[in-house]
């Protein structure tokens, strides 16, 4: 998607926080769908510039997260966006199967109905098929 001269300005754009990170916010590119919400660093952005699948930081392993690498619900990068001031990454992308760990499309399932809250999306995979036994 971007040469190593493109990868560079994007990452000079970008303002990461303290730790080093941006929030990235994954839509489906096609419907608008929101998918899920993770951190980037610039080696995530820069690998997920030059491959087209998209990477995260995950903070709990601390090392990169190639979305899809254990449970196969890749993301494909179609477009990265950044917002007005700089610190936060939108990826548009095409999600094959789930983009939760808990087996739902998405992770904004929860909602409030009527003063309660409630759980709007079914789970459409069971986790241990995603990711093994717990």
């Amino acid at each position: 998607m971007a040469d190593d001269k493109g990868n560079a300005a994007v990452l000079d754009a970008i303002a990461f926080n303290a730790d080093g990170l941006v929030p990235a916010i994954a839509q489906q590119f096609d419907t608008g769908e929101v998918l899920m919400m993770a951190w980037m660093n610039r080696d995530a952005i820069s690998e997920t510039l030059e491959t087209e699948r998209v990477c995260y930081w995950s903070r709990s392993r601390g090392k990169l997260w190639r979305k899809g690498e254990s449970s196969g619900q890749t993301q494909t990068l179609k477009d990265f966006r950044w917002d007005c001031d700089a610190d936060t990454v939108l990826v548009l992308v095409d999600q094959v199967g789930v983009a939760c760990h808990t087996g739902r499309r998405n992770c904004f399932f929860t909602a409030v109905r009527g003063g309660v809250v409630t759980e709007i999306a079914d789970v459409k995979t069971d986790p241990k098929d995603l990711y093994g036994e717990s």
